[in-house]
């Protein structure tokens, strides 16, 4: 098992795949993009693959969400789900991706055993999103959405990044739009992930404001104790449900002490959380010969050294050298 000294098991696995992307989310990164990883420094396909099948048969994951950067830009991704689907025991796998190409690939992701999907939307007008992302690719994106959904990819999940002035008028709209369709939203605070640096929490549309702004239209009742487990976001019922719309608060809300994800980047990097300023380096261990017991050694003890929590509220915290691109969502 993978568990640290505050006696939290690790069972979600974050794989990023690429730290490429094609859009310029502000909140993410700069216009005129980053410099990306060099090929040879990315995990290849089978790689990626051994070391899931590690964590999955030796270290007790039973998750796995690919992520990026984007995704969908990675050629090998159909090939990496099948063989991770059939892995014993078979681990639910998930995708987060901004949904430019879903349209096109959605039903090949499913059948190689994607299992669902979480696709990023932040606007539901094209031209805020043209100014949020810096691309026209509104359209893509709900097209991806509804393709998503008719290849059996559900639930759909939708992440939204309200930014004050710019989207954080749309957020009952969302929402409403999202119930006609089925899908689940959920709104996600602004982290200080960029690689700008210019992340500001004055300036952050915060939990109690975006909920505060739902319930002007909306009866929102808080899910009942114990169904949310681990999960990173806190649900509330809609007019009485069954629809529900979460709220993910790592800054106001940070829910670290129920934190069971461990995380692996591109470049084969191991994280014990998402703002470690630390990484543990597998890829060179296993290029270099290192045989699955000695892997498995390496990542149980960058798991050990979890700290209790982000500390994003610490005076001295420090914000991770890498981006959200770098490091997978």
């Amino acid at each position: 098992m993978l568990l640290d000294t505050f006696g939290r098991r690790a069972v979600d696995l974050r794989v990023s795949l690429t730290d490429r992307c094609n859009l310029r989310c502000g909140y993410c990164m700069p216009e005129e993009g980053l410099p990306w990883l060099p090929k040879a420094e990315l995990l290849t396909d089978a790689e990626v693959v051994r070391l899931v099948t590690l964590a999955v048969g030796e270290l007790g994951v039973r998750e796995v969400r690919f992520t990026g950067g984007e995704p969908l830009l990675r050629p090998g991704l159909p090939g990496i789900l099948a063989a991770c689907a059939a892995l014993e025991p078979r681990p639910d796998l998930s995708l987060t991706t901004n949904g430019i190409g879903l349209a096109r690939t959605a039903p090949a992701l499913k059948a190689a055993g994607l299992d669902r999907i979480n696709v990023s939307l932040d606007t539901l007008d094209p031209v805020t999103f043209r100014d949020l992302t810096r691309r026209d690719r509104h359209a893509d994106v709900l097209a991806g959405l509804a393709a998503a959904d008719a290849a059996g990819l559900r639930p759909v999940k939708l992440n939204t990044v309200l930014l004050r002035g710019r989207n954080d008028h749309e957020a009952a709209d969302l929402l409403s739009w999202s119930i006609d369709r089925g899908y689940q939203l959920r709104f996600i605070e602004q982290m200080p992930l960029d690689a700008q640096h210019g992340w500001d929490r004055a300036q952050m549309v915060g939990a109690e404001e975006i909920l505060a702004r739902l319930g002007e239209r909306f009866g929102l009742t808080p899910e009942p104790d114990g169904q949310r487990g681990a999960a990173p976001a806190e649900r509330w019922l809609v007019d009485g449900g069954p629809a529900t719309v979460g709220v993910i608060a790592s800054v106001t809300r940070p829910f670290c002490r129920a934190c069971d994800r461990t995380r692996l980047t591109a470049d084969g990097q191991v994280r014990n959380c998402l703002f470690a300023t630390g990484e543990t380096d597998l890829r060179a261990a296993l290029r270099g010969g290192a045989d699955d017991r000695e892997l498995a050694e390496l990542w149980r003890k960058a798991m050990w050294g979890k700290s209790a929590g982000a500390g994003i509220d610490d005076p001295s915290f420090l914000q991770p050298d890498r981006p959200m691109s770098a490091i997978g969502g």
